[in-house]
């Protein structure tokens, strides 16, 4: 299965995305083997967190097949090259320059743009989107995502990120989300793995009791 592929149905699945800004690498195992034990599938380290390449090689180095690693915060087309080398399969963006999607489609990399108006998504799916990040989600909220819905229907996967917690997953699912990336409601630098564990565990089960109401 293709990366792109694995990561629309992981997110279908599975639907949470842990945004490790700010992860270590000496402490890059435990927080993964903590997220993959709590249920998450889907991992991205940000370009600007310490040696976020490093990282990420620790990170599919430890984690099964059907976890997704990649990284976040790519601003450049050139930076898809490295992410690729490091074994990364994943790309995050917070825009949607159509240069760095199409970088990344060029190495079978799945990309998630992040985008703010119907009009970057759509020139965003042009470009190759797997996955719209819909960024910042808390300026937009579950009403803008249902105005979005009128227009970017179903198979279109749109992922709200930006201010993301276990209470928002309800609203956000039945407006149409697809998914949701989780930022510093889930991890902040210097966490350990037990207490990244605990936020992962209560993020999974507001998932699956959404999925379940909706």
């Amino acid at each position: 299965m293709t990366p792109s592929s694995l990561f629309r149905q992981t997110l279908s699945t599975h639907g949470l995305i842990a945004i490790l800004r700010g992860l270590r690498p000496e402490e890059a195992r435990d927080i993964g083997l903590a997220l993959h034990g709590a249920g998450i599938r889907l991992i991205e380290v940000p370009l600007n967190s310490p040696d976020p390449l490093q990282s990420i090689r620790i990170l599919r180095e430890a984690l099964p097949g059907n976890t997704l690693v990649g990284a976040g915060t790519v601003l450049q087309p050139e930076a898809c090259a490295q992410i690729a080398a490091a074994g990364g399969q994943l790309v995050v963006m917070p825009h949607s320059d159509p240069a760095v999607i199409r970088a990344a489609k060029a190495l079978d990399l799945a990309c998630a743009p992040g985008v703010a108006t119907p009009t970057e998504a759509f020139a965003a799916l042009a470009a190759g989107a797997d996955v719209l990040k819909m960024f910042p989600a808390e300026t937009l909220g579950p009403t803008g995502l249902k105005a979005w819905r009128a227009v970017l229907t179903p198979p279109v996967a749109i992922a709200p990120v930006g201010g993301i917690t276990p209470d928002a997953i309800q609203p956000y699912l039945a407006a149409g989300a697809s998914g949701f990336g989780l930022g510093s409601a889930l991890y902040r630098a210097g966490d350990d793995a037990a207490t990244v564990a605990q936020r992962a565990t209560a993020f999974v089960r507001a998932w699956q009791q959404a999925n379940a109401a909706v």
